[in-house]
């Protein structure tokens, strides 16, 4: 893990810099947030992709019937 503020490395699960001494804990439910985040970022990239498949498909009929 590297320090944010430092940017020393530490070890992976350390609480504090062992370089400069600030706090470099990330709570649980921060990382809670981020993984819900993470998912509903994936999910929404999804719809967008069937959104533009849709979009594409309308389009392409559409040359055909002309």
């Amino acid at each position: 893990m590297t320090c944010p503020y430092c940017q020393s490395g530490s070890a992976d699960g350390a609480l504090v810099c062992a370089s400069c001494g600030r706090d470099i804990a990330v709570p649980a439910t921060l990382l809670a947030e981020r993984d819900d985040l993470l998912r509903k970022r994936d999910e929404l990239r999804e719809e967008l992709k069937r959104a533009r498949d849709e979009v594409e498909a309308f389009i392409m009929r559409r040359k055909k019937s002309r």
